[in-house]
């Protein structure tokens, strides 16, 4: 059995996840689904998608954990060399679902759920 070339990121019971889960299923979209709660946050995938799509697009500063976070974390947040470390301490901070894509789509990693921008990102990878 091959592996799904679409990955998603994210923990299980956040809703946005719920969602996109939901949104694949009903669309025969095959994904790997990579749980941070359990597995962690992947040091390469984050290094990519600081790269890709930056930290300031993937940090959750709306939520609970944001809030909750001593000065000094948040500041590291704000550090390049620094925000790695603070995400992969703090999964929860990230905004979810992170999509990689896979190498044939552009741009190949997205953060949350559109409906609208999946179906157009899916047409193409799945006739």
């Amino acid at each position: 059995m091959q592996t799904p070339s679409i990955v998603l990121y994210g923990i299980p019971n956040c809703d946005t996840v719920r969602k996109a889960r939901a949104w694949c299923d009903a669309h025969g979209v095959a994904t790997q689904f990579h749980d941070f709660k359990k597995s962690g946050v992947p040091e390469n995938a984050l290094r990519q998608w600081q790269q890709h799509i930056g930290m300031d697009a993937l940090i959750n500063k709306r939520g609970t954990t944001w809030r909750q976070l001593d000065d000094a974390a948040r500041l590291a947040a704000g550090d390049s060399r620094l925000v790695g470390k603070v995400l992969q301490a703090n999964p929860s901070l990230i905004k979810r679902p992170v999509v990689d894509w896979g190498d044939q789509a552009q741009p190949r990693f997205t953060v949350g759920f559109s409906e609208a921008s999946w179906s157009s990102r899916i047409a193409p990878i799945h006739p």
